[in-house]
């Protein structure tokens, strides 16, 4: 399970949290603009847009969980587990597998409004990279800078919706999701008034208690209720450092500790990475499990004419400074 959000300050940013039991040894990777992406069913790309994010790659096939293009549109695809549903190949139709769709994307459109285009031929089709890597059930948040929107292929066929909150989690249907706001709209961060009853003096005996109510679990729609609250209210600086910051706090707002989630077999779902993409720079911001540091990769100090993947391993080990040696 996972969380994906959207911030702005003076800049723009998108990342989420990774939340998984294993890990498929996950990197970062910025794709040049003449690396070739070769797709199964669709035209074959030679010159493209430069795309930064974290991936697994196979085959020299770089399999993105999220990533930015070099124009700010981004995308980050989430488990949808029981509602998404691929189809067969559809004559007429750009017949895109879901592990090509962030770079089929991303690789030629500059904004969501380019995007939408290409997603009223888009047909998601039901082809796995390999029999060894079966398709994983997706639905994905996409934004620029102006607008976010999440695409999910169900059963009746790809949905579209508008994101007025820039948030995404799992299950269930992002409408579903939405509406669910609903139930939370007394939630404020000011202290409350008293409307219990006139006949009782209740006192605000702590700081906070606007969020009453506001949920805490794991579960997705718990973090997505929490993780909108939390951006929503959130105040930061413009500074870059500023703005990252509060990007890792919000998304710490909804993080997995490893024993939480039992998913059996002695595994635990947990926060393998956060992510944080400055969406305006480029400039890919993590860090993991085991590192709380933040560490960056700044796709444009790459040769983005090459043909080859800039490949850099996720630093896992924890980086402690001691200041008193």
């Amino acid at each position: 399970m996972c969380t994906s959000i959207t911030y702005t300050t003076k800049d723009h940013y998108f990342g989420r949290n990774f939340d998984y039991e294993l890990s498929y040894k996950e990197v970062v990777v910025v794709t040049p603009k003449n690396y070739p992406f070769r797709f199964r069913k669709v035209e074959d790309i030679n010159q493209h847009y430069a795309l930064i994010g974290i991936a697994a790659v196979m085959e020299n096939y770089p399999l993105y969980y999220d990533a930015t293009n070099e124009k700010g549109l981004s995308m980050a695809g989430l488990n949808f587990s029981g509602n998404a549903d691929y189809k067969e190949f559809a004559e007429g139709k750009d017949n895109v597998t879901p592990f090509e769709f962030i770079p089929w994307i991303l690789s030629q459109c500059a904004t969501v409004k380019e995007a939408r285009v290409l997603l009223d031929k888009i047909n998601l089709v039901n082809i796995s990279f390999s029999e060894h890597l079966p398709l994983s059930p997706l639905h994905w948040l996409m934004a620029d800078q102006t607008e976010s929107i999440v695409i999910e292929s169900v059963k009746d066929g790809l949905r579209i919706y508008d994101n007025p909150v820039g948030v995404l989690t799992n299950n269930p249907t992002f409408d579903y999701q939405l509406f669910n706001l609903n139930n939370y709209r007394s939630l404020s961060s000011k202290t409350p008034e008293n409307t219990f009853s006139s006949e009782i003096d209740l006192d605000a005996y702590s700081r906070g208690m606007g969020g009453i109510g506001l949920p805490g679990d794991l579960s997705s729609m718990s973090r997505f209720v929490k993780a909108t609250f939390t951006k929503l209210n959130s105040i930061s600086g413009d500074s870059e450092s500023e703005s990252i910051s509060q990007f890792f706090h919000i998304l710490g707002s909804v993080e997995q500790q490893k024993g939480l989630c039992d998913v059996g077999g002695e595994k635990y779902e947990h926060t393998i990475y956060s992510s944080c993409c400055n969406i305006d720079k480029g400039i890919y911001y993590y860090r993991t499990y085991e590192n709380s540091q933040i560490t960056g990769v700044d796709m444009h100090q790459e040769d983005l004419e090459s043909q080859e993947l800039a490949i850099y391993p996720l630093i896992n080990e924890q980086q402690v400074n001691i200041v008193n040696k």
